[in-house]
Formats: structure tokens, sequence, C-alpha cells
């Protein structure tokens, strides 16, 4: 039986997949594919439905190898920048509440 976070690793590698295959290069995220997975998988984050310029933006931030596509090593760079922003939310609303540990 798989661990918590071993079925987290394997639900991500399967989303970024899901999206990923849809057009062109089968392993990378082109623009369009990025668009159809912040609408689909991130709305909650984004609170917005990303606009054309938002998605330029994104793109633009998270292609480091600057090929017009995101890889999976910057799809998990994504991943791992808004986790660390929604646990610094988090940690922020806990000392707010003054229930710091």
């Amino acid at each position: 039986m798989s661990t918590q976070l071993e079925m987290a690793m394997d639900t991500m590698i399967r989303i970024f997949h899901r999206y990923s295959c849809k057009e062109g290069d089968r392993f990378k995220l082109n623009k369009g594919e990025l668009k159809m997975f912040l609408q689909r998988e991130l709305t909650d984050f984004l609170s917005v439905s990303p606009r054309c310029s938002l998605v330029d933006k994104i793109m633009q931030d998270l292609d480091a190898n600057k090929d017009n596509e995101v890889d999976f090593n910057e799809f998990v760079v994504m991943v791992a920048a808004l986790t660390i922003a929604c646990n610094d939310y988090f940690v922020e609303q806990l000392k707010k509440k003054g229930t710091e540990r």
C-alpha cells in the first residue's frame, strides 16, 4: 500500500501527463495545455480564470530553458512554489489566531 506522499507524487505526475499529451511534445506543456491545466486544476489558488496575459506571465516565469514549453521539472517548480505559498499563508493565519505551535 502506498503512503499519502507516494500517492500525492503519483497524482502530480499523472496530472502533468494528462495535460501534456494533448498537443505537440507529449512530455511538455505548451501554452494551451498550461492554460487548460491552470483553469481546471488551480482555480481556487488563482481565484480568477487565467487571462491570456496571466498565462503568458506564468509561462515566461516557468520556462527556464526558454523553449516556450513547460517540462516536468519546470512544472514541479511551480507546484512547489504554490505549495510553499499556501503553507506560508496557513502559518501566518495560525500566528494571527495565536495558535502557533
